[in-house]
């Protein structure tokens, strides 16, 4: 093994593990070293260490980085502990379930001086890529409307977590809320809460409106129940002009854009790792966001 590759313990092997496995198996930064997850079925056929516990994993060393894709309510709890024990993770948004316990993570990450990496894979997206490089030299952005629409039900598989508003953090809008906010602050930097709308069934944020605005107003719709699925990004020019990336265009296998947009995250954890406690991306940024919709939607 070269002294530069990663050795990265995976936590979770849900719905969403089997993207970045590939992504690892891919990559010449990262070697799969251990996987985690309370479900022992789960654990069958890898040709690694195989754990029940983050705790057993961290306990048996042997890992550099750690990789948390584990459902959203133990998210910071998983993250704090393998921050305090000096190692950099990359954790599937949300970062956590509260801004508060967001921010005990990062305050560990700094403390300990290893990065705390949040993975917003839709910023890695192909046609995403693509509208950012027409809308250089192109005039200022007058406004942008983030759509990400699709029905849970058909995206969960097992991980029925998502449909219990306690394990998920309330729904679309702290499940797809942070992706969604990240893309619109990929094109507007910066963010502020303007206004939210959201609409629950069983507790359950099954469609919201987040009307944000950063360099130019834009508005983010997010919905559970839609028919099919729609997420793309569109954005209208102060000269009139109107672009838009539709980040399922080219892919037609169900989720398939996912193979490569998370191939780019772990691209990018590996400059985080690098960068130790001088990382930033948006997680905080995000969850403050989602944190402060609740806040005036409940008000």
């Amino acid at each position: 093994m070269s002294p530069n590759v990663i050795r990265l313990g995976v936590v979770g092997l849900g719905v969403i593990s089997r993207f970045y496995l590939a992504a690892i198996a891919s990559s010449p930064r990262f070697e799969l070293v251990a996987v985690c997850d309370p479900d022992e079925q789960a654990l069958a056929g890898y040709h690694v260490p195989a754990y029940r516990s983050h705790r057993a994993m961290l306990d048996a060393g042997g890992v550099d980085a750690v990789l948390v894709t584990a459902p959203n309510d133990v998210h910071a709890g998983v993250a704090l502990e393998v921050v305090t024990r000096g190692l950099p993770v990359c954790v599937e948004k949300p970062l956590a379930m509260s801004l508060r316990a967001g921010l005990e993570v990062a305050e560990a990450a700094r403390a300990r001086d290893v990065a705390l990496f949040t993975a917003f894979h839709r910023r890695y997206n192909s046609n995403v890529l693509a509208l950012q490089d027409k809308l250089a030299g192109a005039a200022p952005i007058a406004e942008l409307r983030v759509r990400y629409l699709e029905r849970i039900e058909d995206h969960v598989g097992r991980d029925r977590w998502y449909l219990d508003p306690t394990r998920s953090g309330g729904g679309c809008v702290a499940d797809n809320g942070p992706n969604a906010l990240d893309l619109a602050r990929l094109f507007l930097g910066e963010l502020t809460l303007e206004s939210v709308r959201i609409t629950r069934a069983a507790d359950l944020d099954r469609q919201a409106v987040l009307h944000v605005r950063g360099t130019a107003p834009a508005v983010v719709e997010l919905d559970w129940s839609h028919p099919g699925e729609t997420k793309d990004v569109t954005v209208r020019l102060t000269d009139g002009t109107v672009m838009r990336a539709d980040m399922l265009a080219g892919y037609e296998e169900f989720k398939g854009s996912l193979w490569h947009e998370y191939t780019g995250v772990l691209h990018d954890f590996a400059h985080a790792v690098a960068r130790r406690s001088a990382w930033r991306d948006g997680g905080l940024a995000a969850l403050d966001l989602v944190d402060e919709a609740y806040r005036r939607e409940g008000a």
